[in-house]
């Protein structure tokens, strides 16, 4: 997987995994542990980086500028690449269910930022399907 991709679905994973905190909803103990691993290796690397990202919904990200700096800091960093790769990894096993809106979102979010970010778009739109598809499937496998 591209950086950038494997960047938009790290992003968007760890901040639908804070609006189900705050819904009171539960995320699987092993999406939840990896989530974490990803943010305290960022951390070491990018701290304002995971700084921003753990600001949103209260701030807003610009998200650009995050998928960018993750990217940058997972090509640099091995151990960055790895907690990114595996955050991936297990969020396309087991993702949040808002997972498709939040990367929803971050197209919307990027569509207003800047026309540069044109390229980027399509390349997240094709990630939003994708997970919009994996979690209908999943959805539909718990209710049979």
């Amino acid at each position: 997987m591209e950086p950038l991709s494997a960047g938009v679905i790290a992003i968007g994973t760890v901040i639908a995994i804070k609006a189900l905190e705050k819904t009171g909803e539960k995320v699987g103990e092993t999406l939840w542990n990896k989530t974490g691993e990803f943010l305290v290796t960022l951390k070491k690397h990018s701290p304002h980086t995971v700084v921003a990202i753990e600001k949103v919904p209260s701030q807003p990200l610009d998200y650009g500028k995050a998928v960018l700096e993750v990217e940058s800091a997972a090509i640099a960093n091995p151990e960055v690449n790895q907690a990114l790769q595996k955050l991936v990894a297990e969020a396309k096993t087991d993702p949040p269910l808002n997972l498709a809106q939040v990367l929803q979102d971050i197209v919307q979010a990027l569509k207003s930022q800047s026309p540069q970010n044109q390229t980027w778009i399509s390349t997240i739109e094709k990630i939003v399907n994708f997970a919009q598809r994996d979690i209908n499937v999943q959805t539909q496998n718990i209710n049979i």
